[in-house]
């Protein structure tokens, strides 16, 4: 790819503001990656006054140590570099404690109920999208850019309001990440990079003369160094640790384990126990620190419910179900599936049956499938539906 005037062309249309770049500020997220980094070259190429704002969000000393997780010590020095090469003003705003608040925090208590959280969504929800477009705007900003692979466009009514769509680059689509984003929220954003691939977005990077081109992208959760979740919400929630009893659907009690902290909905692997055939965690339950598994057949699953539910369609949800694409991990494609109000929430049947769906997981709702397809919104699952041989295993008293 060559950065030239028809690519700063597309870049100003997938900006999409009036008048004249050179006097619409746009302040830019940079995270110290590559992304963030060439969302900000890109802008400034293409005449915008760009400022850079990176948070500092937990103690950068420890984490830096690692490549694989994001927002390091290193990263914001990194940003400092980029924002340096570009000519760009940036700021580093000291968001720790609302960090460990929001999402370092939630994320403990999360696994603490049994849950598998998803602090990105959260941290989106909370410090990037809210707190820091609150500093973009005072900063007399025309819109916050990040680096996220997701789209973004005006209506074609008259409302002024824009959609989120998933990205031209399906295997880079980060959509699923954004459901939480609310309607005041998605005017206000844009995303530079929602029709390039992440080969691209490199090139463009080494074109722009970055020291980051080259740089690994984030694995980890950022505040978790070495993926090591279990010792983060061991220091942070100790009662996680305490031991239990791991019980098959039937009700046979198999053996113990030493924290419900240490298994997810769908875990096959390091379970300490086994039979003749595999078993999968089918459910946690957090009260009585059980841990429940079963056959593959146990996770099967076609109906969930779904609380802090976003919903940006175009009309109310209603007790008539409505045809949608569900997408109930990050890692997968959406299915066809409808959505309804309940008595007991918002209810989401799927159209056929999936294995793994996890309470705390995020099940994000789309008008279609494929690329350029509309985000409608999304909730955090809250329950399974439980097969009659899991409620025997959660009726065992003693």
């Amino acid at each position: 790819m060559i950065l030239n005037d028809d690519l700063l062309g597309r870049i100003r249309a997938a900006i999409d503001l009036p008048g004249e770049p050179a006097s619409t500020r746009l302040v830019c997220a940079m995270s110290g990656g590559v992304d963030s980094s060439v969302a900000a070259g890109l802008a400034k190429r293409a005449g915008y006054d760009v400022v850079g704002i990176t948070l500092q969000l937990y103690d950068h000393g420890r984490a830096g140590r690692t490549s694989r997780s994001c927002c390091a010590g290193q990263d914001i020095h990194d940003a400092r570099r980029v924002a340096a090469k570009l000519g760009i003003p940036h700021y580093v705003l000291d968001f720790e404690s609302r960090f460990r608040e929001a999402v370092i925090d939630d994320f403990a208590d999360s696994y603490l109920r049994g849950e598998t959280p998803v602090p990105c969504i959260r941290c989106n929800q909370t410090v990037k999208f809210a707190d820091l477009m609150m500093r973009a705007r005072e900063l007399g900003a025309a819109a916050l850019l990040t680096g996220h692979y997701v789209g973004s466009r005006a209506r074609a009514d008259a409302s002024g309001h824009r959609d989120l769509m998933s990205a031209a680059d399906l295997s880079r689509d980060q959509s699923y990440f954004l459901f939480a984003t609310t309607q005041a929220q998605i005017d206000f954003l844009r995303f530079p990079l929602a029709f390039l691939t992440k080969a691209e977005t490199r090139r463009l990077a080494s074109e722009l003369g970055l020291a980051v081109a080259d740089k690994p992208d984030s694995q980890d959760i950022c505040f978790v160094p070495e993926g090591r979740y279990a010792d983060v919400i061991a220091r942070l929630r100790p009662e996680a640790m305490e031991p239990g009893e791991i019980v098959h659907v039937d009700g046979r009690r198999l053996g113990r384990h030493a924290g419900i902290l240490n298994y997810t909905v769908g875990q096959r692997r390091g379970l300490g126990v086994a039979e003749g055939a595999p078993l999968y965690v089918t459910g946690i339950d957090a009260p009585r620190r059980r841990v429940i598994v079963g056959p593959r057949e146990a996770l099967a699953e076609r109906e969930m419910f779904l609380n802090e539910v976003n919903w940006l369609g175009d009309r109310p949800l209603a007790s008539q179900p409505l045809p949608v694409y569900a997408r109930i991990r990050s890692t997968r494609a959406p299915v066809a599936a409808e959505v309804a109000l309940a008595e007991q929430g918002i209810k989401v049947r799927l159209n056929e049956e999936e294995f793994g769906v996890s309470p705390g997981q995020a099940c994000v709702l789309y008008e279609r499938p494929g690329a350029g397809a509309r985000l409608l919104g999304g909730g955090f699952i809250a329950a399974r539906r439980k097969p009659a041989l899991q409620e025997a295993a959660l009726a065992v008293t003693y």
